[in-house]
């Protein structure tokens, strides 16, 4: 049972531990499992020159990378969560998307060399950096690296079906709700229970509808039992009913 906090709720169970080391994958790495499925461990990803670095502690607001910035790296989630976004020349922010711990940042600079975005902690954060010219080393060495570099742009676009198509409100909050509590199971976190980093208002951002919207089918899947809303957790209370209203979305 997790820990008691003020005012006495229950801390749901944190399955990212502080683990990793010199000579240990943390448990979040997001290509630990697949290079020691290759033979390789951390000791020697030395010697093919892959130094993966436990960067700083971001703190909320605090940007990983910038906008223009030049790509030379790529970051894994390994604690807290990550927002991508984009500025336009009004101040408007338009979000591309949440990282959790053990996913990438920074994929989608690999063509243009220079990162398209923001990443900016929420919360905090802490990340891994990925070196890109020993990573392209070490996906030469493991070919199943690459193959999971290539996984995990083809989901990257899978998500992209959240803001394609004339989906409804109910249909857009109900897949990233689902699609969120499944990517937390991966990395151990209770898929029915989600402790939510981003605002109601990043949330509306990134779905492409007004945070009032967001707010009003938040109250509407509450009161139809399909959720329960504390704060910023979120309990699935029926999923499968929840996922049948965004069956359109995650059938794609």
């Amino acid at each position: 049972m997790g820990k008691v906090v003020p005012p006495g709720r229950i801390a749901p169970p944190d399955p990212i531990a502080d683990d990793g080391d010199e000579y240990t994958f943390c448990s979040t790495c997001a290509f630990g499992a697949v290079c020691l499925s290759g033979g390789v461990d951390k000791i020697g990803l030395h010697d093919l020159h892959c130094l993966v670095e436990h960067v700083d502690t971001y703190r909320n607001g605090d940007a990983i990378f910038r906008s223009g910035d030049r790509f030379n790296a790529i970051y894994a989630v390994r604690k807290g969560t990550v927002k991508t976004r984009q500025v336009d020349l009004d101040g408007r922010e338009l979000i591309l998307g949440f990282h959790l711990p053990g996913e990438l940042v920074g994929l989608n600079a690999i063509d243009p060399e220079t990162y398209p975005c923001d990443a900016i902690a929420l919360g905090r954060v802490e990340v891994c950096r990925f070196a890109f010219p020993a990573l392209v080393t070490l996906a030469a060495r493991i070919p199943s690296v690459q193959q999971e570099l290539f996984r995990r742009l083809s989901r990257d676009i899978g998500n992209a079906a959240l803001l394609a198509g004339d989906y409804s409100a109910d249909e857009r909050l109900a897949a990233f709700l689902i699609n969120l509590g499944r990517r937390y199971a991966e990395r151990g976190f209770p898929r029915h229970t989600l402790t939510l980093a981003m605002s109601r208002g990043d949330i509306a951002n990134y779905l492409r509808l007004a945070a009032e919207t967001v707010s009003r089918v938040l109250r509407r899947f509450q009161d139809r039992g399909l959720i329960a809303v504390d704060g910023r957790q979120v309990t699935l209370t029926d999923p499968a009913a929840l996922s049948e209203v965004a069956r359109a979305i995650l059938q794609r």
